[in-house]
């Protein structure tokens, strides 16, 4: 935790709440709640104190409007939904900051501040601070590299996939992606959102498939305080959150009949009320699905409500398997070598031959995913500088192991197939002819019988960096197999 948002008009408040933090967290301060949400929407705070009166004046209501606390606060949750509030007031106004805490606030202090129960209510704050703190780093941080592993491709049908997205993404229409699991649905729904209008909000997932039918109606809707039992305060559900944003559905076709029900309302009306509620919420809210199901198929059958598959079914996208797009596999070999040699302290820049014909002719059940892992695993086990057979399972090797799978897409015309041939092998030559001459560009260049100058426009167009490869070990022992440029 680093940064704590004051909102109160009386500068004595703000003076002890400096005295007591200032020296472990960045307080930056505000007069009233109008400015402070302004300040909130344009910095990342972990931390609010807010005056219990400025907090119900968001909404420029009188003091006794149901609701007007939640309201208040849900400005800020639609900005940045892991922030805490804590609410602070004068003694004749107890009762409103114990409203706010109800509400959903995190706590309550009232005048005059004590520096002790200050200390003490944010370090009870702090663990819980942290942890969400480090998930929206580490959430930003590796948005990029999510992004270009699944996205990198030399394969058709996958650029036509991409197509779809680009054209639905600007738009407020309900996505269906559909594909089998490990194909980056995922991805593409967080590239749907990040090249929306609605970037600037929240991005909410929800794996239906993993959460009870019971729990999944709180998760995605909340609940009231006293609903059932262990519902000891209002909670807001991924809708709410996701006020003004995207929210994703992960394995949509695993839901019970009782909530498609309800899903199909929010559809339709984009409204619903919590569990054991009886107000009506409204949400803007943009909606992406997603399945490894046959919803065409379940809904023929009755298992799926037609009219809610109809709701899901706007805009369907059908995301390949990597069955379908066998030719990126040194594409995402390269994207994952990559990211592993940025996260550990490891220099390895290709993969044999070898390696690449087996795995292209693997059947891959797990897609995208179960190639990662892989080759994850083989990178920990691999002490050369390229990943060799060895450090992969010994099945991939073996005849009769592996469901055949050709490497030709006969989708494609002949042009397309033989320019695709040409640059695969010519960007596995270089790269291993790199290797052989430690990056030195004169003697890759002599050995590939080419001049500098036309060199280094391949290495220009296929993106490869003679750096990566300079002061390889034991580079000819690790090259598997015939080699016949020497």
């Amino acid at each position: 935790m680093k940064n704590i948002l004051v909102i109160a008009p009386d500068p004595a408040v703000i003076k002890v709440i400096r005295a007591s933090l200032e020296k472990q967290f960045t307080i930056v301060q505000a007069p009233d709640g109008c400015r402070g949400l302004d300040i909130f929407a344009r910095r990342r705070f972990d931390l609010v104190f807010i005056d219990v009166e400025q907090l119900g004046n968001l909404n420029g209501e009188s003091i006794q409007s149901h609701g007007r606390y939640h309201r208040g606060l849900q400005c800020f949750w639609e900005v940045f939904p892991g922030v805490q509030i804590i609410v602070t007031s004068a003694q004749e106004a107890i009762r409103e900051a114990v409203e706010a805490v109800k509400s959903g606030a995190a706590n309550y202090l009232t005048y005059p501040l004590s520096t002790d129960e200050l200390a003490y209510i944010v370090e009870n704050l702090r663990d819980s601070l942290r942890v969400q703190s480090e998930l929206n780093f580490l959430r930003d941080q590796y948005w990029e590299r999510d992004s270009y592993e699944v996205l990198t491709t030399e394969s058709l049908v996958m650029k036509r996939t991409l197509k779809k997205i680009q054209s639905v993404a600007p738009t407020r229409s309900t996505v269906l992606l559909l594909g089998d699991t490990g194909t980056g649905k995922g991805v593409l729904a967080k590239m749907i959102h990040r090249y929306s209008s609605r970037s600037d909000r929240q991005f909410i997932s929800v794996h239906c498939g993993a959460i009870s039918d019971t729990l999944l109606e709180s998760e995605l809707f909340g609940h009231e305080k006293g609903a059932f039992t262990g519902a000891i305060r209002r909670k807001m559900g991924k809708f709410e959150i996701a006020h003004q944003g995207t929210i994703f559905l992960d394995e949509i076709g695993s839901i019970s009949p009782s909530m498609q029900i309800k899903l199909l309302k929010i559809l339709q009306e984009r409204t619903f009320e919590r569990v054991g509620g009886e107000e009506s919420i409204s949400v803007d809210v943009r909606i992406i699905a997603a399945t490894n199901s046959d919803l065409q198929k379940m809904s023929d059958e009755g298992s799926f409500r037609k009219d809610l598959f109809y709701r899901l079914n706007v805009f369907p996208v059908e995301v390949p398997s990597l069955q379908d797009r066998i030719e990126d596999i040194p594409l995402l070999t390269e994207a994952f070598l990559k990211g592993l040699n940025r996260q550990y302290d490891k220099k390895i820049h290709g993969i044999h031959p070898a390696v690449i014909s087996a795995l292209s002719n693997y059947h891959w059940p797990g897609n995208i995913r179960e190639l990662e892992n892989l080759i994850e695993r083989a990178y920990i086990l691999e002490s050369a500088n390229i990943l060799t057979p060895e450090s992969f399972p010994a099945e991939f090797f073996q005849t009769g192991r592996i469901l055949p799978k050709s490497f030709i897409d006969t989708s494609l015309p002949l042009d397309e197939v033989r320019r695709q041939g040409v640059e695969n092998l010519e960007r596995q030559y270089l790269k291993k002819v790199l290797l052989q001459n430690n990056g030195k560009i004169n003697n890759t260049a002599r050995q590939a019988g080419i001049g500098v100058r036309q060199l280094h426009k391949l290495l220009t167009k296929y993106n490869i960096h003679k750096e990566e490869f300079k002061n390889p070990e034991n580079i000819k022992d690790s090259l598997v197999g015939p080699d016949n440029s020497e």
